[in-house]
């Protein structure tokens, strides 16, 4: 393995850009179709080592895009604080040609100000993430959920403002329902910063943005989408098909449930994976792979554990 001190991104990284990268909407940037997620799994559990390859092997194949979280770990913020050390330590030479996102909204610290929408929390969350991160800016911030109770002109303008302050060039909303995402597009466009993206879940097994008419208002829009949990939180990837491991995502994390593996998911899942080999390719490249087929989507995040999955995922993109 490399000295981490002494890296050097790799010289042919933009040979394949013709298929890696998809521009996001309307606007002047590209993404990589394939984007690398820091939810799980890069916080103070995971080796710092380790993190730092996944991070190199993304880079030396053309992944740009990095999509964190203040909450992100865990604990809370150690992803951030994990990428901070990869910048610091390899990573700042190569700033420039990095799209950095980072998200607030669910619960960060507490009492009444730690969680949501508020200006508050969204600008002192930013201002510790860029802590963490090392960074004097983020190339995207997020609004990470919609808030019932905070007026969307407060959420909006805290997010037009931090654009105006420079720690951030573009905004983007995450899980926002339909009439709030018209609403944002229309504010952030006549306060002259467009929305940039919008992130979702959309998965062979969940496909609510498209029945709910979001991904069409993206389109009207004119912005990005940017997928996420493509793979269901792991019940695409073919390790359910004949029970729940004893090492899996079902087994020690609570935000995938038991309950979940119903006898019908047990079916269709089955039934996936066998149009996924008539097709030549396995389960989790055939869900990437109908999702990147959708028209909207520009990029799809993936949170992998090993370089070796995040090899196989972008295997989609280059082997054609």
């Amino acid at each position: 393995m490399k000295d981490n001190l002494a890296y050097r991104a790799a010289d042919n990284r933009y040979d394949l850009a013709d298929k890696i990268y998809a521009r996001c909407g309307r606007s002047g940037v590209l993404l990589p179709r394939i984007s690398l997620g820091l939810w799980k799994g890069f916080g103070a559990t995971r080796p710092l080592n380790e993190s730092m390859r996944m991070i190199h092997y993304a880079f030396d194949h053309g992944i740009t895009h990095f999509d964190l979280a203040n909450n992100y770990g865990p604990p809370y913020g150690s992803a951030e604080e994990t990428f901070g050390v990869i910048m610091e330590q390899s990573m700042r030479p190569y700033r420039d040609e990095m799209f950095i996102a980072t998200k607030a909204g669910y619960d960060m610290w507490p009492g009444p100000y730690g969680n949501w929408g508020s200006r508050k929390y969204l600008m002192a969350s930013l201002d510790q993430s860029l802590q963490r991160m090392k960074l004097d800016y983020v190339d995207l911030f997020y609004s990470h959920r919609y808030d019932p109770n905070t007026p969307l002109d407060e959420t909006l303008q805290a997010l037009v403002d931090v654009v105006r302050q420079g720690k951030a060039l573009y905004v983007g909303i995450s899980r926002w329902p339909l009439k709030a995402l018209q609403y944002a597009a229309q504010y952030l466009k006549a306060h002259d910063v467009p929305l940039l993206t919008y992130q979702g879940r959309f998965n062979l097994l969940d496909r609510a943005v498209e029945d709910e008419g979001i991904l069409q208002e993206v389109e009207n829009i004119g912005c990005g989408f940017v997928s996420f949990s493509p793979l269901a939180q792991g019940l695409l990837t073919e390790r359910y098909l004949h029970g729940i491991p004893a090492d899996s995502r079902m087994r020690t994390d609570v935000t995938l449930k038991e309950s979940a593996l119903t006898p019908q998911l047990f079916e269709q899942l089955n039934q996936l994976k066998a149009e996924a080999e008539a097709v030549g390719l396995t389960l989790p490249q055939y869900a990437l792979q109908w999702i990147l087929n959708h028209p909207t989507v520009t990029s799809v995040i993936v949170g992998v554990s090993k370089v070796e999955q995040l090899k196989e995922n972008l295997a989609l993109l280059t082997d054609n």
